[in-house]
């Protein structure tokens, strides 16, 4: 560790110091250090008083930078920083000013720094082996109940797995028992929410249907069908229930396995217009519909139709041929799915690649950079 931070010192001082703070806070974990010494180090390297409270048992406690305990509750001054964690514990740095270059890195792992003092981090560590259990389809019922007791989830409650890939973008994070799940596709996030969860933000992300603790595989698996079927930017977000139990069929599907529709959907992807018009088509009630959804005169879309139906060798629009195509559309997407493929290295600040891209993967790369605040460049 001494040597890397030599080296990044000598590129980037200010990396540097975010390396320092990270190693020092993790010494402090490892030590067992008391919450008054947390926030000791936290106000030494900020140079400011830092402070955390905790709901239960009620407690608040700020520390100067010369580790001197300040009486009384913390500021209210809008320009102090805080971190509020979502187990009832804050933490917050006292500063006159402007941010620091450092301040949210030390707020964030002094946060996790106290979590762990108190008792969350340990116990999430420890409950790390029933989540799998709970998502686990080789788990039986009663082992599941037994997992999800020992998670604190009621066994007459209804819940969602909610998964998202490891380098997905949050802008708030649901309460609930998580963990980090290996699945074929590549290791993903899980948390365990209620069946009517508080609303938050991710992407890509895929929520699962709503079941009792005894089959929460389940929901495992429509969350991961979920997940594989986002696109951004039009759905970054994909909650089962909007498939219905279309969803529940290709969770317990062996998509690899030959299917003459789905293969035929593969034929009409490799025209340009070939996705676009059959998610337009599955969507709309009629080619006048389609034809207003992909902005074309429906004479346009009825050539277009003309070539799908004779590719397929049925007419979409008459009896069970809507059907049909979506259940093939939607296993295409699962088959061609890049979702959990891990982005390329990149630049500070930028999204980079070693290969060529499709005008569709520049496309979603091009989405999920933005919500991450990054620019696209040299993709092609």
């Amino acid at each position: 560790m001494q040597e890397l931070l030599g080296r990044i010192a000598r590129l980037d001082p200010s990396a540097s110091l975010g390396l320092r703070v990270i190693a020092c806070f993790d010494e402090l974990i490892v030590g067992n250090v008391n919450t008054r010494a947390l926030l000791a180090t936290a106000a030494a390297l900020a140079g400011c008083t830092a402070g955390s409270r905790q709901s239960v048992p009620p407690r608040t406690l700020r520390v100067t930078p010369k580790g001197e305990a300040v009486q009384g509750e913390s500021p209210t001054d809008s320009s102090n920083l805080h971190v509020a964690s979502e187990d009832g514990i804050d933490v917050w740095l006292e500063r006159d000013g402007a941010a620091g270059p450092n301040d949210a890195l030390i707020l964030e792992r002094l946060a996790l720094a106290v979590r762990i003092r108190n008792g969350r981090g340990a116990r999430e560590i420890d409950n790390r082996r029933h989540l799998g259990i709970l998502t686990g389809r080789e788990s039986t019922p009663d082992e599941r109940l037994t997992a999800a007791s020992a998670l604190g989830l009621s066994a007459t409650g209804m819940y969602r797995l909610v998964v998202a890939p490891l380098f997905a973008v949050w802008r708030n994070h649901p309460a609930g028992p998580e963990d980090v799940i290996a699945t074929p596709f590549g290791p993903v996030h899980a948390v365990v929410v209620p069946e009517r969860y508080p609303p938050f933000g991710a992407s890509p992300c895929g929520i699962g249907t709503a079941t009792s603790p005894d089959s929460l595989d389940r929901s495992f698996r429509t969350a991961m069908v979920a997940l594989r079927l986002c696109r951004a930017p039009k759905e970054p977000q994909v909650v089962a229930d909007s498939y219905g139990g279309l969803i529940e069929l290709l969770a317990d599907a062996d998509e690899h396995a030959p299917h003459s529709d789905a293969d035929r959907v593969e034929a009409i992807a490799h025209y340009a217009w070939g996705m676009e018009t059959i998610d337009a088509v599955v969507a709309a009630q009629s080619v006048r519909e389609a034809a207003r959804l992909l902005n074309i005169h429906h004479s346009t879309l009825q050539g277009r139709i003309d070539t799908i139906t004779a590719t397929l060798g049925f007419n979409p629009f008459e009896g069970f041929g809507r059907s049909r195509l979506g259940a093939a559309f939607l296993l295409h997407r699962l088959r061609t799915s890049t979702v959990l493929d891990l982005p390329a290295a990149a630049a500070p600040g930028n999204v980079a690649a070693t290969r060529s891209f499709s005008a569709a993967e520049l496309a979603e790369a091009e989405s999920y950079a933005k919500e991450a605040g990054g620019d696209v460049e040299h993709l092609s």
